[in-house]
């Protein structure tokens, strides 16, 4: 122990020794010094540089793999937000296709006085005996049974019936469908009747029409159920010789549609005629004043005027047979005529004989 006491004591005494000369020389002769840093500097650097190699490939190895690190956890984030931006660019097709649905609707033309309702068909109730879908609109939306129902292409078919939320479309290719139709451009009237197939037949048109295949289809609006003038599709012709139509809208592809609320017109306001057509007004004359009775008595209406009969025409006269009698006056007995009416009865006046045409006494002269 006081070995190392005695060299602890000697080794600070050296060291602080050595501190003040080299203060004192640093003072005395900084240049020397200077040039002894520099070379010594000049000494060292190739083994720095040595030395400092191995320590830059450990430190870029130490970069790459925090960088590896880095890549990994940049590749999950990445993942993850690709994942999320393939999510809102499915929402965006959607939408997408959503409103390009939309814009093919509504650029359908019909009578801008129509409402209508849209809505989706949310169930497809095909089938061999029946072709009818269910869109969810229904009372609430003032849809009703008998209303047209269209897509983006025109007419697929009506109403049938409908609930609170939602509605039964009985579509034109259904067997129960009947649809009165014109045929464009001969305006040619038919009815459109559905078969179960894709491809609803016309009846009921003339023999004389000259319709074709390729000719447009509408509605024609007889009955005022459905509006007149939409679209359904073209005619056609198939092997079994019926004219048939093909319609335009996508019976596969059917999604947004709507509902027309047509109301026919039953108050037709009345339309006086052109002054041009009507001429001069008629002035009526004033009606007389009424007639004031003092009494107080109705006035009774005077009796009609009787028609004249016609003159009865005159009967030849049978000569009196001369009578004579006692005073020796002769007078005149008509003679009775078998035509003549029952005894009693006044003859008529073309029939009484003049009172000269006796004679006896009288002064009328003889006969």
């Amino acid at each position: 122990m006081p070995i190392r006491e005695i060299s602890h004591r000697i080794s600070l005494v050296f060291m602080l020794t050595l501190a003040a000369a080299l203060l004192l020389l640093g003072r005395a002769e900084t240049y020397v010094f200077d040039n002894a840093r520099q070379i010594v500097t000049d000494m060292a650097a190739p083994l720095l540089e040595i030395a400092s190699r191995p320590v830059a490939a450990a430190r870029r190895v130490v970069e790459r793999t925090d960088e590896y690190a880095y890549v990994f956890d940049e590749n999950e984030r990445l993942r993850a937000e690709n994942l999320r931006l393939m999510a809102w660019k499915d929402t965006a097709l959607k939408l997408e296709s959503k409103v390009q649905r939309y814009e093919a609707l509504l650029n359908v033309q019909i009578d801008p006085s129509i409402n209508y309702v849209s809505g989706r068909v949310v169930s497809d109730n095909g089938g061999p005996f029946v072709d009818t879908v269910i869109v969810n609109a229904g009372r609430e939306q003032g849809v009703k049974s008998g209303d047209a129902v269209i897509d983006t292409d025109g007419l697929i078919g009506r109403i049938v019936s409908s609930g609170e939320k939602a509605a039964r479309v009985l579509l034109l290719t259904d067997l129960n469908s009947r649809l009165p139709v014109v045929i464009e451009p001969g305006h040619y009237k038919a009815v459109l009747a559905g078969d179960n197939t894709d491809w609803p037949r016309l009846e009921y048109l003339l023999s004389t029409s000259s319709a074709a295949p390729g000719d447009r289809v509408v509605t024609s609006g007889d009955g005022g159920l459905i509006p007149p003038g939409l679209p359904i599709g073209l005619v056609i012709q198939t092997s079994d010789g019926y004219l048939r139509v093909q319609s335009f809208a996508n019976r596969e592809q059917l999604d947004y549609v709507r509902v027309l609320k047509y109301e026919f017109p039953v108050d037709v306001p009345r339309q006086d005629p052109p002054a041009a057509l009507t001429g001069p007004a008629i002035v009526s004359p004033p009606a007389p004043p009424p007639v004031v009775v003092p009494t107080g008595e109705p006035v009774k209406p005077k009796p009609a005027a009787q028609k004249p009969k016609p003159a009865a025409a005159v009967k030849p006269v049978t000569p009196a047979k001369p009578a004579t009698t006692g005073v020796g006056v002769t007078t005149m007995e008509p003679v009775a005529d078998p035509d003549e009416d029952e005894p009693g009865a006044p003859p008529p006046p073309s029939e009484i004989v003049p009172n000269d045409i006796v004679t006896g006494t009288g002064t009328g002269g003889t006969e």
